[in-house]
């Protein structure tokens, strides 16, 4: 009795459970690959995406088909980003005595984040859609997709912006913050939180557990304020 590859290959690949093993087996593959070789480029969220995409193109998946197989892990978005508290709360004494340097630089540090990217974008002659879209880009991408209705832009563009700002902070916001001779974990952390939120986190946690904490702290805190602060903004300015 002869078997059938091809239709057994095909239940492999359409199986609910394909999507979620190439995801997480991807990331597992390139976070070995960047702690064994410790080059930026290979960031894991990076990585990962050009490998998990390059088997879907290869096995005929559709993007509908590998959403539908990886909800469980959309799902669990939320209690990942609830458990940061975790690290927060070890180290809530320390960011009690850091109150006013922290809401400090959240000030400063949000508002140019939230601007130079839209500067940019205004000189260059974007336009008005796109820079609306561009100004949420600091933030996880629930509250940037959200804000950017509401102000006027495209929710899924504002995903891949920030999709992009979260992996371009991760790859060079440790090595920049370390030529400029930042090397305080608090500082560290609130400077990845801030600008390269959840993806920053990710590798402030890397770092260590205050800086971990310090970034989750921001990004938390960067995420309401932009959901608060920026449409009521743009509707008295713009």
């Amino acid at each position: 009795m002869s078997l059938d590859w091809s239709g057994a290959w095909g239940s492999v690949i359409h199986h609910p459970l394909f999507g979620i093993a190439i995801t997480l087996g991807a990331y597992q593959l390139m976070l070995a690959a960047y702690e064994k070789t410790r080059w930026v480029f290979l960031q894991p969220v990076l990585m990962s995406m050009v490998v998990v995409i390059g088997i879907l193109l290869s096995c005929g998946i559709d993007y509908a088909e590998y959403r539908k197989s990886t909800e469980i892990l959309s799902i669990l978005l939320g209690p990942a980003t609830v458990a940061l508290a975790v690290p927060l709360f070890l180290n809530l004494r320390r960011i009690k005595q850091l109150f006013w340097p922290t809401f400090t630089t959240l000030m400063v540090g949000g508002v140019l984040a939230t601007s130079l990217g839209v500067t940019l974008g205004w000189l260059f002659g974007a336009e008005h859609m796109i820079l609306m879209t561009m100004l949420p880009k600091s933030v996880t991408s629930p509250i940037a997709m959200l804000v950017a209705e509401q102000i006027g832009g495209v929710a899924a563009l504002a995903a891949v912006f920030v999709l992009i700002t979260g992996v371009v902070g991760a790859i060079f916001g440790p090595g920049l913050l370390s030529m400029l001779g930042v090397n305080s974990p608090e500082a560290r952390g609130m400077a990845l939180g801030m600008t390269a939120h959840a993806v920053g986190t990710s590798v402030a946690l890397q770092e260590g557990e205050e800086c971990g904490a310090f970034a989750a702290l921001a990004m938390s805190l960067m995420g309401v304020a932009t959901a608060v602060c920026l449409p009521l903004a743009v509707s008295l300015f713009v």
